[in-house]
């Protein structure tokens, strides 16, 4: 069994950073001791058994801080069993479907043996920061698309696999 997991992320407004702790939350009623924080502030995965790594999207890549993360990381990351999550389709798509990992985390995966993949819907509302955030803002298609059932059954399934092998 696994007793420590780090839940990791990369975020510019927040929306995945709460998708984080959401996972956090589930792999912690599993008995899962686990801590949260943003991919720039790790400074080690030494001292963890399991790691979980989300990235929000944008323009078809991940976030630069979890891009960052798995690259400093990557020799001890293949060591650990290891999920990654995405965030960020601003429509009911990841609801509807499974979205395949954009490529460069699909490159990431194969590359370290990624357990698993999983792409939630995204959230942007008013006073997001950034260009590109206002643009989509101003023509409407923000909102808050995260389906917080569908992250508490994937992370389920993550758990199961932590708590029995």
């Amino acid at each position: 069994m696994t007793d420590t997991v780090l839940v990791t992320y990369g975020t510019t407004n927040g929306s995945t950073a709460r998708t984080a702790e959401a996972v956090a939350d589930v792999l912690r009623e599993a008995g899962l001791t686990v801590d949260v924080l943003p991919a720039r502030a790790v400074t080690g995965v030494a001292p963890y058994e399991a790691v979980v790594v989300g990235g929000a999207l944008y323009a078809g890549r991940w976030h630069k801080d979890a891009r960052c993360f798995v690259r400093r990381h990557r020799h001890v990351l293949a060591e650990r069993p290891v999920w990654f999550f995405s965030s960020g389709p601003l429509d009911a798509s990841a609801s509807e479907r499974n979205i395949p990992p954009v490529r460069g985390v699909r490159r990431a995966m194969t590359r370290l043996g990624v357990r698993d993949h999983i792409t939630f819907g995204g959230c942007l509302e008013d006073g997001a920061q950034g260009r590109m955030a206002g643009m989509i803002l101003r023509s409407g298609k923000g909102g808050d698309f995260r389906d917080f059932g569908a992250i508490e059954t994937w992370t389920e399934r993550v758990a199961a696999a932590l708590t029995q092998g």
